[in-house]
């Protein structure tokens, strides 16, 4: 059983020697056969020589990419050098390495995607909007795949070879919930566990909680567009439709009353939300066609 441990990492020389010999401890008293792999995000400073110090395997980015590329050359390359479990960790020491562990037990009694849920275990600090937000796209997120969320944002996580292999990223901000929602939808078992999570530095992804959330909500009406797309449009469309049938009927009752229509304009409206929604449904289905070929 091959495990690699792999780690993102963008200007972490200060943090990452801490991260490095916590894993090597925690992981030099297991029975797995591991490798720590470090994608170089695009570092300015001694990133890529702290890892090499530290005997990890390193890949480099020429330029900083963002989160969603470097874990797309963290599963493919963790790929080529033979892993069976994936395990994603950051490089800021926010997840204790005593936890890798038990996410590797989880994958090896038959679950696909084991997550670290820091809101069932216990967080040292998360700002009041982080926090609310994380919770309501947990509950999206569990809405939309059928399997309960509590933690949609945790970078702590392990998975399969079956996993890397199967899903395709079309995020270019995160990573997160697009794992989630794509291996619930190939019916990939999903489950968490509880971990604790220490205190860290400000999050250098987003400049705002809300910048986060806007781009989050978008990636996840792209996802769901793209892989329910017959539902996403059907309701789309049917919603359309609908609304112009009801203004016909109100057309119809006004005529069948008062022998007359009031309001041209409300003829057209009606035969355009109609017709629109019927091309949508349409579309709909072109576009479930296509996702089958």
């Amino acid at each position: 059983m091959k495990v690699v441990i792999t780690i993102p990492a963008l200007n972490e020389e200060n943090t990452l020697p801490k991260v490095l010999t916590e894993i090597k401890q925690v992981m030099s008293h297991t029975r797995y056969n591991w490798t720590i792999q470090i994608v170089d995000d695009g570092s300015k400073d001694k990133t890529v020589q702290v890892a090499k110090k530290y005997g990890a395997v390193v890949v480099s980015h020429r330029r900083n990419k963002g989160l969603a590329e470097a874990f797309r050359t963290e599963v493919k390359n963790a790929l080529k050098l033979g892993a069976d479990i994936i395990v994603h960790t950051d490089a800021d020491g926010q997840y204790p390495a005593k936890h890798i562990p038990e996410l590797i037990k989880k994958v090896e009694e038959g679950n696909d995607l084991v997550m670290g849920s820091r809101f069932i275990g216990q967080i040292e600090h998360m700002p009041f909007m982080k926090r609310f937000g994380n919770i309501a796209f947990s509950r999206v997120l569990s809405h939309f795949t059928k399997t309960k969320i509590t933690d949609s944002t945790t970078g702590f996580r392990a998975f399969t070879r079956e996993v890397a292999e199967e899903i395709n990223f079309i995020n270019t901000f995160t990573y997160t919930q697009e794992q989630i929602i794509k291996a619930a939808m190939k019916k990939f078992k999903i489950v968490e566990i509880p971990i604790y999570a220490r205190k860290t530095r400000e999050s250098r992804l987003f400049n705002s909680s809300l910048q986060y959330a806007w781009r989050a909500w978008i990636n996840i009406f792209r996802i769901y567009r793209d892989y329910e797309p017959l539902r996403f449009f059907g309701r789309i469309g049917f919603s359309m439709f609908f609304t112009g049938f009801a203004v016909g009927l109100y057309i119809l009752y006004e005529i069948i009353t008062t022998g007359a229509v009031s309001g041209i304009p409300r003829v057209i409206l009606s035969a355009l939300l109609m017709l629109t929604g019927i091309q949508i449904v349409l579309f709909g289905f072109l576009a479930d066609m296509w996702k089958g070929r």
